[in-house]
């Protein structure tokens, strides 16, 4: 099988690498430390070059003797050497490779400019009195280096900060699983090497590696990435299981039908991984004119330099340097990425993190507003809205037996029953034998006798005396032949839900709900925070198609969710 290579982006020519985690981290440590190196260099060296620039600026005729202002240039060109040869290397070395394939890129005139910069200060820092004249430019040499390595680190920055987002998605998937051999045993093998009919067994606590139909055992799956869907769903026998959900309760054997890009979850990172390759407009534009603008730039430089040259060959060349450096539309690059930057840093200190700087300029510009439910517009988790018990038994003490139970289980119902416990902590909670959880049912374990927790469904046919008030609760405690209990849990509204929607009312933005929860759980939440649209049981395609349609009607669309899938 061959693997897919990664290019080594600091190596010259660049070099191919297997395309796995560790060298790729590798090569992101070299590249981050390279680029720390050269900014710091950049820095120290316009500090100290600015130091020695200093008392030409400001001292008065007979202040600063000749040999005294002649020894601080060769300080500021002592200085100015490891920035031209170790910060100005990326520049130098794009320039260099462009000229060699006949093309032209921003760095081009930047070079320019520095070398020029730099030999014109050096003839006049060696020969004075030479035809380049006797000024020297290391001061505005050094700072402008810093400058554009500045810029060039913030990219960097938020280019590993997207890598980041989409390494940890792809952490979803795990290294290795059970592929059954011929013999019908199981052996651990790469998940690459998983194909489209092998049978695989998933673990609890694993996620699924592909995409795949359950031959065998049932268990309970999150798929909150994938669907948005915020309660495990049953998963048994004939029922597809999607990659990068995760199996929570039982062992289960899969027959594999989809890997790789052919999985949902792959397409999903797809997504993330062009919406991060996706440039701002304004640095679209600028993409788009480089090329006419870059030669026009050349000319005009080189033209001003032989305009000057007759009258003063040292401010010949430094027209040119103004030409290059001013009216290059790396300026232009670096602007839109630092004005972007600069607003996506104070977003995230708001707890925003902005993946795709293409959205701060649309922004502006939109008119409808979709939201996601779970973890947006509520809480994560449930709590306890309601309880009803039976005559002579106490809330306390149902709780009790109640969380028994629930501690055997992940379901968000059951954790929220043993947190709400835990919060209380009136009565301690018993020692439930033989604790058994039947998947999308409830559980059923023995303490004097079988007790039962569950959906009504899984607790009606064996118990007498259920109120009808109690059928309508999502979680039911009965005994052997009696009902004990009922709890209706909720998710809670945030704080500023409410506030949210009626000010985005008032800026004239239409407000919409799509979630991958059940219809009646959306419709409650969009009746509480006061939005007319809302629908439920929605997959990601479900809202990427009700978002498209939006927008073929002239509607501007934004997402607003706290999951990948959003």
């Amino acid at each position: 099988m061959v693997l897919p290579a990664v290019v080594d982006p600091v190596s010259d020519g660049g070099v191919p690498w297997p395309n796995d985690s560790a060298t790729a981290e590798q090569l992101d440590r070299r590249e981050r430390r390279a680029a720390l190196w050269r900014l710091f260099v950049a820095a120290f060296g316009m500090m100290q070059v600015m130091m020695y620039a200093y008392p030409a600026y400001i001292a008065l005729p007979g202040d600063l003797t000749a040999e005294m202002e002649q020894l601080l240039r060769w300080a500021s060109w002592v200085l100015s050497l490891p920035v031209m040869l170790f910060s100005c290397g990326p520049f130098f070395k794009s320039a260099l490779r462009d000229v060699a394939q006949l093309r032209i890129s921003m760095d081009l005139p930047v070079a320019l400019g520095m070398v020029i910069t730099f030999v014109v200060s050096t003839a006049g820092t060696f020969d004075p009195q030479g035809i380049f004249g006797r000024e020297v430019y290391f001061d505005s040499l050094t700072m402008f280096v810093f400058f554009l390595l500045t810029g060039r680190w913030l990219e960097l920055r938020v280019r590993d900060r997207t890598a980041g987002a989409l390494e940890a998605l792809m952490n979803r998937l795990p290294d290795s699983v059970e592929r059954q051999l011929p013999s019908g045993e199981f052996e651990r093998v790469a998940v690459r090497r998983v194909m489209v009919g092998d049978v695989i067994r998933v673990l609890p606590s694993e996620s699924f590696p592909a995409d795949g139909v359950i031959l065998q055992g049932q268990t309970l799956a999150d798929e909150a990435l994938l669907t948005g869907e915020s309660r495990p769903q049953a998963r048994g026998v004939g029922d597809t299981v999607v990659a990068g959900s995760h199996n929570l309760s039982g062992i289960v054997t899969v027959r594999v039908v989809q890997v790789g890009e052919g999985t949902q979850f792959s397409q999903i990172v797809s997504l993330m991984e062009n919406a991060s390759l996706q440039k701002p407009r304004l640095a679209q534009l600028a993409d788009r004119i480089a090329k006419p603008f870059l030669i026009g730039v050349l000319v005009l430089a080189a033209l001003s330099a032989v305009y000057w040259w007759p009258t003063n060959p040292g401010h010949a060349l430094m027209v040119a340097v103004a030409v290059l450096v001013v009216t290059c539309p790396c300026a232009l690059s670096l602007a839109t990425p630092a004005a972007m930057l600069a607003a996506a840093g104070n977003l995230a200190r708001h707890g925003v993190l902005v993946r795709n700087l293409q959205a701060l300029e649309s922004l502006a510009e939109i008119d409808t507003l979709i939201f996601d439910k779970t973890g947006t517009l509520t809480q994560d988790g449930q709590r306890v809205t309601q309880v009803m018990t039976a005559e002579g038994v106490a809330p306390a003490f149902a709780l009790g037996l109640a969380a028994a139970l629930a501690k055997h289980s992940l379901h968000p119902l059951s954790r929220a029953l043993v947190q709400a416990h835990e919060s209380a902590g009136d009565v301690a909670a018993p020692d439930v034998q033989d604790v058994n959880e039947m998947i999308g049912q409830g559980l059923e374990g023995y303490l004097d006798g079988r007790l039962r927790l569950g959906s009504f469904t899984f607790c009606a046919p064996k118990t007498k005396g259920i109120p009808d008030a109690a059928s309508v609760c999502q979680v039911h405690l009965c005994s052997e032949n009696e009902w004990l209990a009922s709890w209706q849990l909720s998710e809670d509204i945030r704080a500023d839900a409410v506030q949210t929607v009626k000010a985005l009312k008032d800026l004239n933005v239409d407000v919409w709900l799509l979630s991958g929860d059940q219809p009646e759980s959306a419709q409650q939440v969009a009746q509480q925070v006061g939005i007319t649209q809302a629908f439920g049981a929605c997959t990601p395609q479900d809202k990427l198609s009700r978002m498209q349609t939006a927008q073929s009607q002239g509607a501007r669309v934004a997402m607003v969710g706290d999951g990948l899938n959003d």
